[in-house]
């Protein structure tokens, strides 16, 4: 079996293992849960959330311990993009997406500051454990502040939460248990099978595992978060949707991040210039193209998720087109995107937002967020 056609196998079983494993770990968190009469919100609010992040942690984890630092970076900082870009772009166009949840508003900000805080640790090339302890030590403070938030206005957060099913802990701790193993085995093994052929199709197309990583490997981690996202959006959950993908950009920065600076110990976790220079700043970008949500109470139309899923199209053109036979155009590419591309989704994003602004300061129920 040739090469490529090995690793490309080993990318898509990985794929596939993962989501497996990510649905086994979620299965039985949350069965254990409410077997020990853990509420629902905070199953919603933690057990939920991890499960559609651990395919993220546990490639990065992987990746780390065996040596790939750029994968695991690249895989975390991707998976941000992707989740903003893609699947707020595809939730918004199954549905404009309309958010009236507190919760989902003061997170927001939240991200924006860890995103700049992540792109400030990284830019010496390098996150070290003790900012790895941080970020850790963030995700602690937020989880209780969230717990804490949603238990003081109930009815402002409970509808941003997936339900779980009353019959979810009736099969008894023990299939619980074993479903809880077994996700966590098929992770494992999924994490180091997608590791193993991304690193294996990067050598051999020529290109940088930070490309592999910005792309496929968070794409296919992204996954659950995609296929939730969607499905809230078809029942018109909209909170959901969003609170999905806010939700996993932050456990994507403070645990999986974290978590893998802290695996690095001594040695750090090391960045790329490439990613210091070009994607952290375009996640941090990604981030701050979220206000919108906070500023308008939270509303993205189907224009703007058209145009989020079309700016991950060309940011996909813009990491691949300096590898290809094209890549003497990639300077031009550049330039049209930062001379017009650019200043065309500022001025649509600015524009959607004051039309809403206009369009809700005259409501008798308007509240200002």
């Amino acid at each position: 079996m040739p090469d490529f056609l090995r690793a490309t196998i080993d990318v898509l079983l990985g794929i596939g293992l993962l989501f497996g494993g990510g649905e086994l770990f979620v299965q039985g968190s949350v069965a254990l849960a409410v077997i020990f009469g853990i509420p629902q919100l905070v199953i919603g609010l933690t057990v939920v959330s991890l499960g559609t992040s651990a395919p993220e942690l546990f490639v990065s984890l992987s990746s780390v311990l065996e040596g790939a630092d750029t994968l695991a970076v690249s895989n975390a900082v991707g998976s941000n993009i992707f989740n903003v870009m893609v699947v707020l772009g595809a939730s918004a166009l199954v549905l404009p997406l309309k958010v009236e949840s507190r919760l989902v508003r003061r997170d927001v900000p939240l991200l924006i500051a860890i995103s700049a805080a992540v792109w400030g640790m990284a830019a010496t090339g390098q996150v070290t454990w003790q900012s790895g302890v941080a970020l850790l030590l963030a995700l602690v403070i937020n989880t209780i502040w969230e717990i804490r938030t949603a238990r003081e206005e109930p009815d402002g957060s409970e509808g941003a939460e997936p339900e779980i099913k009353a019959n979810a802990g009736r099969d008894g701790w023990t299939m619980a248990v074993v479903r809880l193993i077994a996700g966590i085995v098929v992770l494992t093994i999924g994490s180091r099978v997608l590791v193993s052929g991304a690193t294996s199709a990067a050598s051999l197309l020529g290109v940088s595992e930070a490309v592999i990583g910005l792309t496929i490997v968070s794409a296919g981690t992204s996954m659950p978060e995609l296929i939730t996202s969607l499905v809230a959006a078809l029942r018109g959950r909209t909170d959901l949707a969003i609170g999905n993908v806010v939700g996993s950009c932050l456990l994507n920065l403070m645990l999986v991040l974290g978590g893998g600076a802290l695996a690095a110990a001594g040695r750090g976790l090391e960045v790329s210039p490439e990613l210091i220079q070009d994607d952290l700043p375009i996640m941090l970008m990604t981030s701050l193209a979220c206000l919108p949500i906070f500023w308008t109470r939270g509303c993205i139309t189907r224009l703007e998720g058209g145009l989020l899923l079309g700016l991950y199209v060309l940011y996909v053109i813009d990491n691949v087109l300096p590898r290809t036979t094209l890549s003497s155009w990639s300077d031009e590419f550049r330039l049209v995107m930062l001379c017009l591309v650019l200043p065309v989704v500022i001025v649509v994003i600015i524009t959607q937002a004051i039309f809403y602004w206009k369009r809700t300061k005259g409501r008798p129920d308007h509240i200002p967020g």
